[in-house]
């Protein structure tokens, strides 16, 4: 899958064409069961797997699947593997994109709904603070969620609630720009490289999502690490609007 680009009749690049990128570090417990749900849900999409310096059986479970894999010789965080995933899917010539997380907390049946959103906007958000669904966030973290959608919103012109949000969709024009520039640091995968796209010109919109439990794993729910989150988020939003901004995003 997505080892060859198709084209129309014409001999352009067909406008469908979906890849769905999936960030992964050590997820050999979820990648399968998420990489079949995925199939289910968007049978036509090629799907590709980005193996961000695993130490266990991702890449080889993700490869039974029957999914493309990309191995990242050591942990980038999931900034430096969607980095990787998005010039793929331009290199590959897709017109669309979206990312997945592994662990399966994204629910694959919302994804026609997320890509929707790019009839209206370069980069569409699954967010999980809208109109659906129970999930919640307290705390230090949630003060620092509301401080950025707040903050971004004003910037987009877009009301948005989940800006931290890790399942979003790109156009053709979005992935251009984020392989210019997607930082690999902290929040960079979503704050950071949300930003700058939205004052390098681009729009972005959101659409209620439900998000699930991790399907494996154990979530950390450690106090300091919340407040730490907030001090980080910060320091991740005024970094961004540092960044120069790419006027030639086409």
């Amino acid at each position: 899958m997505g080892d060859s680009v198709r084209r129309d009749r014409t001999g352009r690049v067909d406008a469908t064409r979906l890849l769905v990128i999936v960030p992964a570090w050590n997820e050999e417990a979820t990648i399968g069961a998420t990489l079949r749900e995925l199939r289910a849900a968007v049978s036509d999409a090629d799907l590709v797997v980005v193996d961000d310096g695993s130490t266990d059986t991702t890449s080889d479970v993700a490869k039974r699947e029957g999914a493309t894999v990309l191995t990242l010789p050591y942990n980038l965080g999931v900034g430096g593997a969607m980095r990787a995933g998005y010039k793929y899917a331009r290199r590959r010539g897709y017109s669309r994109a979206i990312q997945v997380d592994a662990d399966g907390q994204h629910d694959p049946r919302d994804i026609e709904a997320v890509l929707a959103g790019l009839a209206r906007a370069d980069i569409s958000i699954g967010a999980r603070f809208s109109t659906r669904g129970s999930y919640t966030v307290r705390g230090p973290r949630r003060w620092a969620m509301s401080f950025l959608a707040a903050v971004v919103s004003r910037l987009a012109g877009e009301k948005l609630t989940d800006v931290t949000s890790g399942f979003r969709a790109a156009n053709a024009r979005a992935i251009n720009q984020y392989c210019k520039h997607y930082p690999a640091e902290y929040l960079g995968d979503t704050i950071d490289s949300l930003v700058v796209a939205v004052r390098s010109g681009l729009s972005v919109t959101q659409v209620p999502v439900e998000m699930r439990q991790r399907q494996g794993g154990t979530p950390s729910n450690d106090p300091m690490k919340a407040a730490l989150y907030l001090v980080r988020a910060v320091f991740a939003l005024f970094l961004s609007m540092t960044r120069r901004k790419n006027t030639d995003a086409q």
